[in-house]
């Protein structure tokens, strides 16, 4: 029973409700419609296909916007709360009417993968198009002081259940439905009788998705290997990342010499848990365990210790690559081991790496490795929120279609909450300094090493660009050089030479050069991705044993070396909070009021109208329409009802980065 001064009354006429979902799909489309996004889709991601009707590609790609920003578990449910505003929805995209739910599934079911790459490449191109992070976007920092940037690659399997149907002579062959999506496949845990793999890649500090790749069964992960390496190496160019520096983190799958010589001469970084236990067999494996470990690792929570060898160049194979194999030992228990290999009472697992030993210790390398389990947490997230590996089609070219939407409107979920509410780079020590020992003088004093002098930097020609040469830029005390600009040139890589000499490699910051007022000068062009870069040959002189004080050299400039900051400084991890930043974005769309005001059409000029409107010969003759006529076919027309979207509780920094309209409301 209701208080008395509390009255319900019931309205016979409907008035739904906007869908809370609405307001950030409106925000999406502004923000690809500002970015000349949608254009470039409709413009590069071309398929022609009959039985479409009237539609063209970006009419379903406004649909597949919509249903991944939804959340709706189902397309049906989709539809159904997308009814009474079909209209609106459309027009937010500049078009006129919705196609259906089987139009749509006609269209994925028809793509080829032409189309599929297109679309893959416009959203790996705004990857990288508005820098919403700083630059570089987080990283790790080793022991000498080196920024690395981190990049995770790993699977993830969809099952789907079937029917079980009857087998005689007297039936016809059964018609599978997920017969070109899926194929049979470890399952692992996953209920299901046939499965689809996706091979995903993960930057692991602004958790943005930079590829997703997929295929029946088990999927081909050396070829989906190879193209996440295309995509990470696509990335670092774009921010100017020299690949040394970008260290990508793989699990068991790739753990063996077949797929890691594709990483290994890509030349990034790799970690990864190897799985080849014939590597414990070879003579200088075995001649470390025999000696004490290097390091002792034990979990704070667990409690479980591992001892850790470092064994450095390690052949994988005998003509293959040479590694850093990292061995950790722990005592066996009673049940055998889920990961590794149990020989002796121990369990040994192993960790191939090819991470400098004076950058990061034998515990880094682990650690590091194990810090790759967020990534599962990544996939939940993605699973609450989006779910991509849902059924959105039967056929693969649309389920991949499907899902490259997806990763894309994760993206733009962070790149929309970063604006809404700023949050800084936070910096963890992801591993303490190493205290130095204490030194005690030795009893007998080592021979002098030979000490090879350097002559004077021998700079490159003038660049083919006709920008500033290598001799504009002043070398410092401190190894870097200095621009025209006065901004620094850090050392990259040393190549080794012909007749003992060596290449000195220097580039500079892609931050610098982007604001730099010379950079029309220096590189000839405005819209270059790449940041500056100049090289010196050294040439070798003479030879002579060091000594404690060695003779003083009159040069005309300082003496080139690299920078030397401490090797024992802490190990530090940049990055930001995994989901606040979606989390709070998609917080204020769903519990923000949105109105929608329709203006009233124009009116119908009745002066000259006739009943037949005559057609022209090529509608006559159904002639093939142009690219054109078939986008302007369900385009909203420029007399069409004027429509007004409010969406309350954006900050105005957030409308003036967008392009939005301010209301003051009262």
């Amino acid at each position: 029973m209701t208080h008395p001064s509390v009255k319900v009354q019931i309205a016979e006429a409907s008035v739904p409700s906007m869908p809370t979902w609405f307001g950030e799909v409106a925000i999406v489309a502004h923000v690809l419609t500002q970015f000349d996004l949608l254009k470039a889709i409709q413009e590069r991601v071309r398929f022609a296909r009959a039985r479409f009707g009237q539609y063209d590609v970006i009419d379903f790609v406004g649909v597949l916007i919509g249903y991944a920003l939804s959340g709706e578990p189902t397309l049906l449910a989709f539809y159904e709360r997308l009814a009474p505003f079909a209209g609106p929805f459309m027009a937010l995209f500049g078009r006129k009417s919705l196609p259906q739910r089987a139009t749509l599934s006609r269209f994925l079911a028809a793509l080829d993968q032409p189309s599929v790459e297109a679309l893959r490449l416009l959203f790996q191109e705004d990857l990288v198009a508005r820098p919403t992070f700083a630059s570089p976007p987080g990283g790790i920092w080793d022991r000498l002081g080196n920024h690395w940037l981190v990049v995770d690659v790993d699977g993830t399997r969809q099952a789907a259940r079937q029917r079980a149907l009857p087998q005689s002579a007297a039936l016809p062959n059964p018609h599978r439905r997920f017969e070109q999506v899926c194929k049979p496949g470890y399952l692992g845990r996953k209920r299901g009788e046939i499965m689809r793999t996706r091979t995903t890649v993960l930057q692991a500090h602004t958790h943005s998705w930079l590829g997703t790749f997929s295929g029946p069964g088990n999927g081909d992960y050396r070829g989906e290997l190879k193209r996440s390496l295309e995509a990470i190496i696509r990335y670092a160019t774009a921010l100017g990342l020299p690949l040394s520096q970008v260290l990508i983190r793989l699990d068991g799958l790739y753990g063996n010499a077949a797929p890691l010589p594709d990483v290994l001469t890509s030349g990034l970084g790799v970690i990864t848990r190897g799985r080849d236990y014939a590597l414990l067999d070879l003579p200088e494996v075995k001649q470390r365990l025999a000696q004490d470990p290097d390091q002792e690792s034990t979990h704070p929570e667990s409690g479980a210790s591992r001892a850790l060898y470092d064994c450095p160049e390690i052949p994988l194979s005998p003509t293959g690559p040479r590694v850093r194999l990292i061995v950790a030992t722990h005592p066996a228990s009673s049940t055998p081991p889920s990961i590794g290999v149990q020989r002796d009472g121990l369990v040994y697992e192993l960790f191939v790496s090819m991470l400098p030993a004076n950058a990061f210790s034998p515990k880094d390398v682990l650690e590091l490795y194990l810090h790759r389990g967020s990534f599962e947490t990544v996939l939940a997230d993605e699973d609450g929120e989006q779910n991509p590996d849902r059924w959105c089609s039967r056929p693969p070219c649309g389920q991949e279609f499907w899902q490259i939407i997806c990763q894309w409107m994760w993206n733009l979920r962070l790149e929309l909450g970063q604006h809404v509410s700023p949050t800084a780079m936070r910096l963890t020590e992801f591993a303490p300094a190493v205290e130095p020992p204490c030194c005690e003088e030795p009893a007998h004093a080592e021979e002098p090493a030979p000490v090879v002098e350097y002559g004077s930097p021998q700079w490159a020609r003038p660049s083919f660009t006709d920008g500033f040469p290598g001799a504009a830029f002043t070398l410092q005390p401190d190894g870097t050089l200095r621009c025209p600009a006065d901004r620094p040139l850090y050392p990259q890589e040393r190549r080794p030479e012909r007749d003992g000499s060596y290449r000195l490699l220097y580039a500079a910051r892609i931050g610098d050069c982007r604001v730099c007022d010379l950079r029309a000068q220096c590189q000839e062009s405005l819209f270059t991705t790449k940041p500056r870069r100049v090289s010196a040959v050294f040439w070798p002189g003479a030879t002579h044993q060091a000594s404690a004080s060695p003779p003083l050299q009159a040069t005309s400039q300082p003496s080139p070396k690299m920078p030397e900051p401490a090797p024992r400084s802490p190990v530090l991890w940049g990055d930001w909070p995994r989901c606040q930043l979606r989390w709070r974005w998609m917080k204020v769309m769903r519990t923000e009021r949105v109105s929608l005001r329709m203006g009233a059409p124009p009116p119908e000029d009745h002066t000259g109208a006739t009943d037949a409107q005559a057609i022209t010969r090529a509608q006559r003759a159904h002639w093939r329409l142009s690219w054109d006529e078939r986008f302007t076919r369900n385009a909203r027309l420029s007399t069409a009802p004027a429509l007004q979207v409010t969406i309350h509780g954006l900050p105005a920094t957030f409308a003036h980065v967008f392009g939005f309209g301010l209301v003051n409301v009262a």
